[in-house]
């Protein structure tokens, strides 16, 4: 099955989120697979909807801005009374920053339903307003704000835990004020091969050959996977600008290896699942 290797960027702020996936342009036959499986979708989906959130958050919030929890001292009776309260909640907000003559409010907003029943809100603000102001015009709970912390991955963490159990339709609402990721146009001869695209996937420690296709950046994580039923090989990176002047590195490169030793590594290792 030919394919030719597909990178699509997004650039949010400081990170810079590079897909590379195969697109198939003649099948080998017409039984041929060319997308995943059902059930492989499904992770791929849910992962999805994780990284829009953590785009929309590195484009828009830095580590000046809020991460807001709201819980409850007496639990909401159902979904609509709890969806009533942050709205409300965020009504606060906005006449408390238009008294104090601050800027605009910029929101993300995650409510989820634990298995016990109990309600609890997730809000990202931008960060004009003081913390205690903003714990106090709650007023149903404890509520706890705290400032954005990145790292190399940003604040993938906290999109991932944010969104782990949403209840309404959508995963999160924002305010419409949101900058979106810029997206360029795809690219479909950066990536020239499968074996481009494999070497790029056993390349998660040391990072060579990923800057130096993308050297204003260094990279964070790479997560490759390999689709069995086309074998096709899709990688999900996430970068960072290196005159960022707020993300700090975590980890310490280690030495270089051969490519015999990538190679070998790469082969033992396996793929990772989506």
């Amino acid at each position: 099955m030919k394919a030719v290797y597909r990178e699509q960027r997004y650039i949010c702020g400081d990170y810079l989120d590079v897909y590379i996936y195969p697109v198939y342009r003649k099948p080998s036959s017409p039984g041929a697979k060319a997308q995943p499986s059902t059930e492989t979708q499904a992770k791929l989906n849910a992962r999805n909807s994780t990284e829009q959130l953590t785009r929309l958050i590195h484009t828009n919030f830095t580590p000046r801005d809020l991460s807001i929890g709201l819980d409850y001292a007496i639990n909401p009776p159902d979904d609509e009374t709890a969806k009533k309260d942050i709205q409300n909640f965020i009504r606060r907000l906005k006449r408390k920053i238009k008294k104090l003559g601050l800027p605009e409010l910029k929101y993300i907003v995650v409510t989820e339903k634990s298995t016990r029943g109990r309600y609890h809100h997730h809000i990202i603000i931008n960060g004009n307003i003081d913390r205690d102001e903003v714990e106090r015009l709650w007023g149903h709970g404890r509520a706890n704000a705290r400032r954005l912390q990145f790292n190399e991955t940003g604040v993938a963490d906290l999109a991932k835990y944010i969104s782990k159990s949403p209840i309404f339709y959508k995963r999160w609402f924002a305010s419409r004020n949101l900058e979106r990721p810029y997206q360029p146009k795809p690219n479909d001869y950066r990536i020239k091969s499968r074996r481009r695209a494999a070497e790029l996937a056993s390349e998660t420690e040391n990072y060579r050959l990923w800057e130096k296709l993308y050297p204003d950046h260094s990279l964070g994580e790479v997560r490759p996977f390999h689709n069995e039923e086309n074998g096709g090989v899709y990688l999900f990176a996430r970068l960072y600008r290196k005159d960022s002047k707020f993300i700090e590195p975590l980890r310490k490169r280690r030495p270089e290896r051969s490519r015999d030793m990538r190679d070998e590594q790469f082969q033992e290792s396996g793929w990772w699942q989506a």
